[in-house]
């Protein structure tokens, strides 16, 4: 039995789930109340205050509140938001090293919030994916030890205005205009992010569904590249790209992206004449 147990520690190893997979696994939230930008522990429907930085040392205030009562906010303030191309073969191969493109914070979008569509905007899509949220400074960090890196995971919707990306010189209005990138309402901790479903559905109807083990660029060996490159600090996030096939959205419409383990994210499209 101990040999066994030995075994399967060095396959824990080797695929960088050591401490991620035996963490216990905890919700959090960003949220304001009263004013207020608090940090909180979910349990079940009870969000617990925190003091401090999630990413550092904190601990609970003692004061609690329901998730009905709180207004959930995106959740981290990054510095940089980077995201993967053509990640699941089911959506758009690649090999080599994971394409990178990058988001602005201004991109970013909370839960049950509307996602406010440019009147030039032809032909929005969805793209459901998993978020990770990085939780320490990382530099030119080893695939073997980019897990020590990760705080936990989110969802989010990599908004992309097709037509744009067809035609500009680069992704950047089709993938980053303002709202473009939902991301929450949680940051969950000790999952195994090697393997989590993720589902996108439109108006009640799934539309991709696929698990986290059939992305091309496994989670430890982004980390580790766009490392290399770009100085990660706590809070940044890495969408990790999207499955399936995706369709274009039009304003009454509303997605909801669930990462398993995290929950539902949901947002509703308008066009900017209904801001």
């Amino acid at each position: 039995m101990r040999f066994l147990s030995l075994v399967l520690f060095s396959l824990l190893l080797v695929s960088g789930q050591v401490g991620a997979q035996n963490e216990v696994s905890k919700k959090y939230v960003r949220y304001a109340q009263g004013g207020k930008i608090s940090y909180g522990l979910v349990r079940g429907t009870t969000v617990h205050e925190l003091r401090g930085s999630i990413f550092e040392q904190h601990q609970t205030t003692g004061k609690k509140l329901q998730l009905s009562d709180i207004e959930i906010l995106i959740p981290s303030t990054p510095s940089k938001i980077l995201a993967v191309g053509m990640n699941y073969a089911s959506h758009a191969s690649s090999s080599g090293n994971p394409p990178l493109f990058a988001k602005f914070p201004s991109t970013l979008l909370a839960h049950n919030k509307n996602i406010v569509i440019p009147r030039d905007a032809g032909n929005p899509h969805y793209e459901g994916e998993m978020v990770i949220v990085i939780g320490k400074t990382a530099k030119n960090v080893s695939q073997k030890d980019a897990h020590k890196y990760i705080f936990g995971v989110t969802a989010g919707n990599d908004v992309s205005e097709r037509s744009w990306q067809s035609s500009d010189l680069q992704w950047l209005r089709g993938k980053a205009s303002d709202g473009f990138g939902p991301v929450g309402p949680f940051i969950v901790t000790g999952l195994n992010y090697n393997d989590l479903l993720v589902q996108t559905r439109l108006n009640g109807e799934v539309r991709q569904s696929e698990r986290t083990k059939n992305m091309i660029h496994s989670v430890d060996k982004v980390v580790s590249w766009a490392s290399k490159y770009f100085t990660l600090v706590p809070g940044d996030l890495i969408f990790t790209g999207t499955p399936g096939s995706t369709r274009g959205m039009k304003a009454g419409d509303v997605v909801e992206i669930e990462v398993e383990g995290v929950g539902i994210l949901r947002n509703r499209l308008n066009d900017d004449q209904l801001k």
